[in-house]
Parts: structure tokens; sequence; C-alpha cells
């Protein structure tokens, strides 16, 4: 049995023999100090090859892990940074260590159903992904680009009828609160379940318990195994909250970069803009107009040019963006509205008046518009909606007319009719979405007026029962129209008989519609 000494003696000479192997090199190292903090946001000297986007360790007191910070500005001598991390703990004078990394996040199909913040750390109890691409990188230029072909479908009728999307544009949602736009924009997250189209769903200081509705209701209708979800709350720091939209962007990127279609919701950019403006203002930056930057409409016009219909030497993908913005008492021509109306390809507009009427989505079909996708449209559905626009905006012109109760003959009466049965088909239920073929039975059935003969309280419930007895009579004629977006003569007398027949069907029993809509 070995004594005491003679096994520190062992030890000692074991460690003599390692020394001697171990080659000792210098390592360069860049540490500087703070020189201030405060509200997540530190001030740094003694970084002079510091870069812009880079990630710096900050060092706490006591035995407390270090913190990471995103540098946002440079001047000859301090450096702004942005606590990615709480910054408890962290006073004047610690230390800060480059680490030469620019800010990156991971990508890939390892992130396919998982919830994570802006750095790719799990939220969701899961492993954490490996970090793979920058969060800053340039728009494709124009020769890499391709003409926007195919349609985005989002199944709701008000927006594929006269407002369609194109796989590849930049369509900005925009309202004031409490309006429906993040429920539109999950309404299209839900629909691109058979669709092939990756979902990349970006929360940027909401609140949690509305980014869980969202999340639950993609888990629930919508295809939750091709979405990830990007969350930075509302009291996550501000840093985080700036860079989550770029992250996003980025992991949308990696499937549109690999000949694959990515759909990206930015909820909301509005937020996105104020969180900008207090890091500036802190930072102390020159503040413009309402406090502003002067350069916010950069920050957010080269994350949305990212958005982009790619060439085949690019891999012919898409990356479609639907940033959301909100308005104050439905003033679109404010500073970030404007901005962001004139970097997309179109607005859908909504308003509180309609929402509160129940007509959902609260689209105002007349402020809004998409000057890209009408061009992706498939024939049938663009010669039905040719002229469903014209036709709504006549029918509100007269509405207003005749509340005031002046005489209304049997011509404009039939105008007025025709244009509430229009109202009711562009109202649909949330998660309840209309493939391409069930659209064009519906409006064919509204052009023909074949829905004059029902009750208007039944038109809305109307889709759902027709969308099922078209399934069940004739689903190979609605597979030939999705396949050749056509809808010729053969196939508008094979549908023009199976919706007579369920409107007399129903016509003859009126309870069958409520008893299907329930």
């Amino acid at each position: 049995m070995t004594t005491l000494a003679e096994n520190v003696r062992q030890r000692l000479s074991e460690a003599a023999r390692r020394a001697l192997k171990f080659a000792f090199q210098p390592e360069l190292g860049m540490i500087g100090r703070v020189e201030n903090v405060g509200d997540d946001v530190a001030l740094v000297s003694g970084l002079p090859q510091t870069q812009l986007n880079e990630l710096l360790l900050f060092e706490r007191q006591g035995t407390l892990p270090p913190v990471t910070g995103l540098v946002l500005a440079l001047d000859p001598d301090l450096i702004g940074c942005a606590m990615l991390g709480r910054a408890e703990a962290i006073e004047a004078g610690n230390a800060v260590h480059s680490t030469g990394a620019i800010a990156s996040v991971p990508v890939g199909e390892s992130l396919l159903g998982r919830v994570v913040n802006p750095l790719g750390m799990p939220l969701d109890g899961g492993p954490a992904p490996e970090v793979g691409e920058p969060v800053e990188r340039p728009a494709p230029g124009i020769i890499q680009r391709e003409l926007v072909s195919q349609a985005l479908e989002t199944g709701l009728v008000v927006i594929d009828a006269m407002l369609a999307l194109g796989r590849g544009q930049r369509e900005l949602i925009i309202g004031d609160r409490e309006t429906g736009k993040t429920a539109l924009a999950a309404d299209t997250i839900v629909n691109q379940r058979n669709s092939g189209v990756i979902c990349v769903y970006c929360a940027v200081g909401q609140k949690t318990s509305s980014v869980t509705q969202v999340i639950e209701a993609v888990r629930r209708f919508g295809a939750p195994e091709r979405c990830i979800f990007v969350v930075a709350a509302a009291d996550d720091p501000p840093g985080l909250q700036w860079l989550s939209p770029y992250a996003a962007c980025t992991m949308a990127e990696y499937f549109s970069e690999r000949g694959g279609d990515a759909l990206l919701v930015i909820d909301d950019l509005t937020s996105h803009a104020v969180i900008y403006r207090q890091l500036s203002l802190l930072l102390r930056n020159p503040p413009g107009r309402e406090a502003y930057p002067g350069d916010i409409f950069y920050i957010h016009s080269r994350l949305l040019e990212r958005a982009a219909k790619l060439c085949a030497g690019r891999g012919g993908g898409s990356l479609t963006a639907l940033p959301i913005a909100a308005t104050e008492e439905g003033n679109i021509s404010a500073y970030i509205p404007t901005n962001l109306i004139s970097i997309t390809d179109g607005q859908i507009v909504l308003e509180p008046r309609l929402f509160q009427e129940g007509q959902k989505p609260a689209v105002n079909v007349g402020k809004s518009v998409s000057r890209v996708g009408g061009k992706t449209q498939p024939p049938a559905l663009r010669g039905l909606a040719e002229h469903l626009r014209l036709e709504y905006a006549q029918f509100l012109e007269l509405e207003i007319f005749t509340r005031f109760g002046g005489m209304v003959d049997e011509r404009t009466r039939r105008v007025i009719e025709h244009g509430r049965r229009i109202r009711a088909v562009l109202t649909q239920p949330q998660y309840s979405g209309l493939a391409m073929p069930h659209q064009v039975a519906l409006l064919l059935a509204l052009n023909e007026g074949m829905l004059d003969a029902l009750p208007l309280e039944k038109i809305t419930s109307f889709g759902a029962v027709l969308t099922q007895w078209l399934n069940e009579k004739n689903s190979g004629l609605l597979a030939r129209i999705k396949s050749s977006g056509i809808l010729d003569q053969a196939a508008r007398m094979a549908l023009r008989k199976l919706i007579t027949e369920l409107i007399a069907r129903v016509s003859a029993a009126p309870d069958t519609l409520h008893s299907r809509d329930t």
C-alpha cells in the first residue's frame, strides 16, 4: 500500500512529464473595457479592429457566465453594442473579449418544426442546432432573379381572387391593432400544408400569449413539421428583437437557395422599427423624422430585398415575404407605413370598421393592391374574378347611397343583392381556406347568379358545404382544374350541374346547410 508521500511524488513526476511534452504557443486575444452600460446597451473601448455585427463577450461580476453583445455602431473611440442576453452584473471597467465572429444562426432541415430564438437557441426543450450562416447577407442581384410565375395560394377568396400573391413576392399586411393581421398570415401558413412551401414565422416584440396561439394553430390545422418559429418576445433584450427578422430570413433563404419555396412572415416591422429607434438613441445616433434614425428605410429595404424568385442558375427557388405593419387610426401615410409600402410589391389593408361589422378577413379591397401576383393567377380563377373587384366597388357605392332612404329601382336592387352575396363569399372563418378548384366553383356560382336563390345568412358557410359536395361527387374534375389551371366549357358545364344539384338539395331541405356547417 502506497503512502501519501509516495502518491504525491508519483503525481508530481507525471505532471512534469506531461509539461515537457506540452507545446506552448502564444495566442492573440483582443480585450477591451466597458466604458458605459445601461438599458441593455454598452459602450466599449480598446477594440479598434472590431467589425460591424461582430459578437463580443462581456465578462460579469462573480461567477456568472459571459454575455454576448452585438456591435451596432463603430466610432473612432467607442464601440456601441446591444446586449443579446441579460446585462445584470455588467459594470464599467469589465473586460470585453473580441470573438472575431460575425453574428450567425443555424440553418437547415434540423430546424423544421422547432421554436427557436434569433440566435437559434431552442425554446421548445429540444437539442441546440449547430451554427450555420451569417444573419446579414446581400440580396440577390437583378441578373440572379427570375420573373414571378407561380402563385402562392392563401386559401382566402378575397386574396387569391382579387389580390393574388406570387412566390417570390413581397406583400405588406397593414392595418390597425386587432384587425386580424396575424390571423391572415396564420391562415396563409396553414394553407401551405399541402403545397410544399417551407414557412418561417418571425415574432418581433409580440406577447408570448399571441405567439403561442399562432404556434398552436399551425400545429392543429397546418403542417408544423415544415415550419420554423423564430420568437423574440416583448420581454427579450432589444438586441435579440432587432436581430430576429434577419435571422429568420437567413433560415428561410437556406431552402430557397436549394431550389425550394419558402414563405417568411415577419410580425411585425413596426415594432422592429421602434426597437431600432430605441437602440439608436441609446447609442447616440442623430435622430431624424419622428426620432427615427436616418437609415430606418435602409434597414428594412436590405431585409425585404432578399425575398426573390431566383433564376435557374441559382436553383430556381423562391422566398416570399409577408411583413406586417401596424397603423394608428388607419393612417397608412405615416412614416414607417409609407416606407414599407414603397419597399414592397403591394399591400393588403385591413380596416377596423370591416372587422367590427363581422367581415373577416377585414380587407379593404379599394386600398389594397398586388402589383406582381396577379400575373401568376391560374386562367380559370383570373377569368372568373376579372370583374369581381369592379362589381364589388359599385355595390359599396350603391349601398352607401341607398342608406339615405332614396328610391331604389329593380336593377339597383339586383345589383345590391348581388353585391351582398359577393361580400358574403369574401367572408371566411379562420383556418377554413379553400383550394383553387373550390374557389373556382364558388366564383362560378357567384357569377352565374346561382347563389341568389340562397338566403344571405347561408352564403358564408356555403363554401365549406360546396367543398365537401364536390369532393364526394367528382374529385377527378377538381384534380383536372388544379393541374391545368383552366376551366374549359366541359368543366364549366360539369361544375354548373353539380352546383345546381347542391343548391336544389339545400333549398328543398333548408336544415341541410346548417347541419353540414355545424
